[in-house]
């Protein structure tokens, strides 16, 4: 897929994103001039430890895109068992079930999901998943915590 085919495809993921763009999620390119470099945003979702929280992510695009997933993190302090401590998420449908019929709003939504629903037996971050399974009020205490740190770096 050459760079044209990707940019193409990402101007009309783009178009998606603001026309329709999924509750509590919104995505652009960082710049007029590059494509391949995103930020996004994810709204802690509702009655979630998550709730209120504004979650900036990173999304960095290759020229073969859709063929090849994007690198996507968190650049917000994030807690959580399947987002690695650099904020890097591990999440199927980027890596090993990528398919290209995934869009930028598709993504969005499955990072919004994992948030309320984490995959404790495939842990990028241990610490959490083990805090996940033994103590979920401590757990949510701090998720609660950071998702108010958020909102002041916001």
């Amino acid at each position: 897929m050459s760079t044209t085919a990707a940019a193409l495809r990402l101007m009309n993921d783009y178009k998606q994103c603001r026309e329709a763009p999924p509750e509590g999620c919104s995505a652009s390119p960082v710049s007029d001039d590059n494509l391949f470099s995103w930020e996004a945003m994810i709204v802690g979702p509702r009655d979630t430890a998550w709730e209120g929280g504004l979650f900036q992510l990173r999304i960095t695009f290759t020229d073969r895109y859709p063929e090849q997933p994007p690198q996507i993190r968190f650049v917000t302090e994030i807690f959580h068992p399947n987002v690695f401590p650099s904020g890097h998420i591990c999440l199927d449908v980027i890596q090993q079930m990528w398919s290209p019929i995934f869009t930028v709003n598709s993504i969005l939504v499955s990072i919004q999901s994992l948030l309320t629903d984490p995959n404790p037996s495939s842990p990028a971050n241990p610490q959490a998943a083990q805090l996940y399974l033994s103590d979920r009020e401590e757990y949510n205490r701090r998720v609660r915590r950071l998702s108010q740190k958020s909102l002041e770096a916001a």
